[in-house]
Parts: C-alpha cells; sequence; structure tokens
C-alpha cells in the first residue's frame, strides 16, 4: 500500500478514536487527531485522567464504530455558520482554529461526518469506515495545546495503523525486539557509558565507549584523508557578537548556553561553521587552493528541554563529524557528488542502505529568493543526474540553506537520519570571505556544509541498537576475552594477552575466582566477539580454545592463527 493511502487511513483511524471518546466522556473537548509514522494521535481534554485499561475500552469502541461501516462524508459550512456550531456542540479548540482561518480571510470550512461523529477537519479520508485496517491503540500522553508550556494539558492518545493484521503483528514484533536493543540498557550492561543527576543530558563515557568512539574517530580521520580534507579544531566558547553575525544569535539563541569573560557576553558554540569561517578569513585563498575541504570533530552544545533528552539520541553535548567546503560555484556539483560518495562509503561499512531527502527553504531563513532558488535546483540536478530517488521535504532547509538528508535503516527496519550536506551561498557573503579568481579579482566562495555520522553520540546509539550490542569485530570495544581455567593458568593467560596486545587486538583477561562457566557466561552478556578459554590442554600444545558469540562455534588454534584471523576479519571489513 502506498503512503498516501496508509496516511489517509490513519487518519481515519484518529477519528475513529475521537468518536470513541466522545463516546465514553461526552463532554471530552477535541484538539488534534493527525496522522504520524506507523499510525496517529488525538489529543483531548477529558473530564478525568485516563488510565492503561482505558485504552482497551476505547479500543473495543473503535472496532465497533469501524465494523459499523459509516461513511465519511465531506461537506462546507459558510465560515461564521460552522463557528457558531463548533460553540454550540462545546468544542472551544475547534472554535479558535476556526477563528484564526477566518482571520486568514477562509470563507468556507470543510467537515467530516461518519455516524454520528463530525469533525472539523480539512480531510482526505478513506470511503467508509470498513476500509480503516488493523489498529491499536498504544500509549497516553500528555500534550501541552499547540505544544506550548503556557497552555493547558492535554491527554495524547497514540496508536498505530497498518493496512492488514500481518503488517500490525510485523511492526509489533519489530518495537519487541526494539525495546531488547534499547541503547540505554545496553550502554549500562555493556559498560559504554552513563548519565547523572549532576550533569543531565550530557553523557559520561566509560573506558569501553571511549575505545567504541575512538574506533569510529580513527575510520573518519582515514577516510577523510584519503578524501583530500585537513583537520582542524576550532573554541568551544565564542564571543557573542560571532553569533550575530552568523545569524544564530536570531535563528537559533533560545537553543543555546551563555557565559561571561572579562565582562563580555559569550556562547557555547551550538554549531561549528561560524569558527570555520574564522580560520579560513586568515589567509588570503587562491582559486588554485579550491575547493577547500576542512574537517572538525567538534564538540556543540545546545539547549534541550528535560522532556526531550532520550540516552544518546537527544543530548544537550554532542561531537558532530562536522566538515565545510568552499569551493567556487563551478565546482559545487562535483563536491556535492563527492559528499554523496563518500557517505556511501562510510555507510556501506556497517551495512546501512540509506535514503536521501531534500530539504528546502523554511519560513525562518535568510538569504534572497534568487540565491535560495539557484540553490535548491542545483541540489535537485545532481541527485538527477546521479540517478538517486529522493523525496522532497518543504520547509525543512536550515535557516541558511537547503539540505540532503540521509535516512540510514538499521538492521530491524527502522530509519535514522544521520548525515547532512548544506549548500550555502548566504554564510560566506555574511562573513565576507574571499578567494583570489584566475582574473586576478576577488570572488565568493561557495559554502557546503556536511556531516556523515551526523554526531559520534547519536550514532554511537544507532549502532548499539542496529547490532544489538553485538559490535562486528573491527569495531567492538573488547574483541578478545582471555579466560584462564583457574588461578595456575594466570601466566599462560598474561602471555596470549601480550601477543594480542602486540597486535592491537582489545583484550582482557577475566581473573575472577569464578567458576569456567560463569566466567563464558559473563562475557557472552558484555557480547565480546571471542573467547579464549586457556587450560592445561592449550598450555601442552600452544594454542587457545577460541569460542566465537556469533555462530557459538568452539575451535583450537595456534595463537599465531587466531591474530591473522582476528587481522583478516578487521581487514575485510574496513
Amino acid at each position: 500500500m502506498s503512503n498516501n493511502k496508509l496516511e489517509t487511513m490513519r487518519h481515519s483511524c484518529s477519528h475513529a478514536l475521537a468518536a470513541a471518546v466522545l463516546e465514553m466522556f461526552p463532554d471530552a473537548k477535541l484538539a488534534i487527531g493527525p496522522a504520524i509514522d506507523e499510525g496517529f494521535y488525538y489529543d483531548f481534554e477529558l473530564p478525568r485522567t485516563l488510565i492503561p485499561e482505558d485504552l482497551k475500552l476505547l479500543e473495543e469502541k473503535m472496532k465497533k464504530f469501524v465494523k459499523e461501516g459509516h461513511v465519511f462524508e465531506q461537506y462546507d459550512e459558510p465560515i461564521d455558520q460552522a463557528i457558531a456550531f463548533l460553540k454550540k456542540v462545546k468544542q472551544p479548540y475547534k472554535v479558535e482554529m476556526a477563528g484564526e482561518l477566518k482571520e486568514k480571510g477562509e470563507k468556507k470550512i470543510s467537515f467530516y461526518k461518519s455516524g454520528n461523529f463530525v469533525d472539523m477537519c480539512a480531510g482526505p479520508h478513506v470511503e467508509n469506515t470498513k476500509q480503516i485496517g488493523a489498529f491499536q491503540l498504544t500509549t497516553i500522553a500528555g500534550a501541552y495545546w499547540r505544544g506550548d508550556e503556557k497552555n493547558k494539558m492535554l491527554q495524547r492518545i497514540y496508536g498505530i495503523c497498518f493496512a492488514t493484521p500481518k503488517d500490525l503483528k510485523v511492526y509489533l514484533n519489530r518495537i519487541e525486539e526494539a525495546k531488547k536493543r534499547d541503547h540505554r540498557e545496553l550502554g549500562k550492561k555493556l559498560k559504554l557509558f552513563s548519565f547523572h543527576d549532576e550533569g543531565p543530558g550530557f553523557p559520561f563515557w566509560q573506558d569501553k565507549g571511549m575505545k567504541l568512539r575512538s574506533t569510529l574517530v580513527d575510520l573518519w580521520r582515514k577516510k577523510h584523508r584519503a578524501a583530500g580534507y585537513k583537520e582542524i579544531q576550532t573554541p568551544l566558547i565564542l564571543n557573542e557578537s560571532l553569533w550575530h553575525q552568523s545569524g544564530h544569535w536570531d535563528h537559533y539563541q533560545e537553543n543555546m548556553y551563555f557565559t561571561k569573560i572579562d565582562e563580555q557576553d559569550f556562547a557555547l558554540k551550538p554549531m561549528n561553521c561560524p569558527g570555520g569561517m574564522l580560520m579560513y578569513k586568515e589567509d588570503m585563498h587562491s582559486y588554485r587552493e579550491l575547493p577547500l575541504r576542512v574537517g572538525e570533530l567538534g564538540t556543540v552544545h545546545r539547549h534541550e528541554k528535560s522532556g526531550v533528552l532520550h540516552g544518546l539520541l537527544r543530548v544537550r553535548s554532542f561531537t558532530q563529524d562536522d566538515a565545510h567546503i568552499f569551493c567556487t560555484k563551478e565546482q559545487v556539483k562535483e563536491e556535492l557528488k563527492g559528499v554523496i560518495k563518500l557517505t556511501d562509503e562510510m555507510y556501506s561499512i556497517f551495512g546501512f542502505d540509506y535514503r536521501i531527502e531534500l530539504s528546502t527553504r523554511p519560513a525562518k531563513s535568510i538569504g534572497s529568493d534568487e540565491i535560495w532558488e539557484m540553490a535548491e535546483s542545483t541540489m535537485k540536478e545532481v541527485l538527477d543526474e546521479l540517478g538517486v530517488e529522493y523525496k522532497i521535504n518543504e520547509g525543512d532547509g536550515a535557516f541558511y540553506g537547503p539540505k540532503f538528508d540521509f535516512h540510514v535503516a538499521d538492521a530491524i527496519g527502522r530509519t535514522w537520519q544521520c548525515g547532512t550536506l548544506q549548500l550555502d551561498f548566504s554564510m560566506p557573503e555574511r562573513f565576507e570571505l574571499e578567494y583570489v579568481g584566475e582574473d586576478g579579482e576577488s570572488h565568493r566562495p561557495v559554502m557546503l556544509h556536511r556531516v556523515v555520522y551526523g554526531s559520534l553520540e547519536r550514532f554511537i546509539a544507532i549502532l548499539i541498537e542496529h547490532y544489538a550490542g553485538a559490535f562486528p569485530v573491527w569495531l567492538a570495544p573488547l574483541q578478545v576475552m582471555v579466560i584462564p581455567v583457574s588461578e595456575k593458568h594466570f601466566d599462560y593467560a598474561a602471555k596470549v594477552m601480550e601477543q594480542l596486545q602486540l597486535a592491537d587486538i582489545r583484550s582482557e583477561i577475566d581473573y575472577s575466582m569464578e567458576s569456567i562457566g560463569k566466567k563464558i557466561r559473563n562475557a557472552e552478556l558484555q557480547k565480546v566477539p571471542y573467547m579464549l578459554v586457556v587450560g592445561d590442554k592449550e598450555i601442552e600444545s600452544g594454542e587457545v580454545n577460541v569460542r566465537s558469540f556469533a555462530d557459538k562455534s568452539q575451535t583450537s588454534l595456534k595463537l599465531t592463527k587466531f591474530v591473522q584471523k582476528i587481522e583478516d576479519e578487521v581487514k575485510k571489513m574496513k
């Protein structure tokens, strides 16, 4: 089924929910009920707080409503009559929305009737409630009217809806699998990172987490050096005047942290690009230097409300694998293609499939209409020339330019927005960036902003859930656990580990006095790719007993052969 048909079905399902709520609570006040990814929600003001048991009751009422086969009948009302009707049925949130439409000059308002239920709605809907697919109510949450904490708190009921019961079951199974892969729980169990009340939203990285980060950073540096990038680092704190110049003050200050130094106002950087432009301006550049590709693993700070913080996926401090490309207008297309190629190369290492979306000019933006039109058309041409299918997200670009968003699909089919590539004609103008052209005159460069990982924190969260914590050997923070059978085998275990470390294989020895079975179980819980069990037999033969976490196989190998096996696996993946 197409996404448009599913969206229509899900929106129709939200009307079935509202009808059920009004049956249970005749005085309920209706707010909004849109379709969303995988389902729908509806916001209500209700006479009492809902409890989880209410969901089953409402779901049964919805099923009865759907089974009755009500037709969705659309009709228009003159706007004054519509407002009078909404007042009569005591629906103040609908009255407010209708009043806003009147202020915008609308003359009529669209309604949909299904059975005895009538709702102000632009549609579309399925023809008959029997065409609504398989659905289930899932959760109850609080939601401020219009998302403004100054407004009344409403109750939001979420549901999921799919074309068939089979599709619904597949989704529910995926949700159960996702719970097992929750990076917040696995992060604790695998001792990768933690959070503390003393730093809400600021991750604390443990030793294994740092090894994971370092492996990703090493890969990033290797691939970017090969692609002609230079690496820089800019300060965490910069003068407030810089953020006025960049436009962040007007468009982003509510997400920024501020401080004072020597009685002057400073800000922790929420983005790396202004610092990169200051460094560009240190020298006069020639056209012969362009394109100039400059990368930075830059830590940024952004104020996120406590309610949206979510493990490593939404934090207040994170490191972006930022890069800025300064080029001529003539070089833009090839540089865009080069970034797509590099991103494709890096994602393939992790086994990620991905799609590209083109996000266009938002309501709040800088730059002329001409510049935006040129930037958007250039990006469309690049995707068309590469033969890449893409979706357009109207109004979702950065305030300084349109962008490509790279959405990767993980092992259980969920998609995550990771990389971005933004085309910017405006900031070079604001910062008066220049280069000397072949004609000896000064020209303005074009700037590309891009990330591949997005942020190390978010990317690691996605990887944890993608691999369910069982990282491939090259990426695993602990690649080998050496397990001596008893205390008398400690010396041999130490010699084994010494050889592993000489080969740069990340390894540890379990020196605990637990039974051999418990030691093996502990290593499995840590999802260590390989366990090397050493006892009398191994000392005598000069071998190690190799146990694989991935396929549970066991074999005995000379240590040199095992080392070669690990090295081959790492080389194959990278």
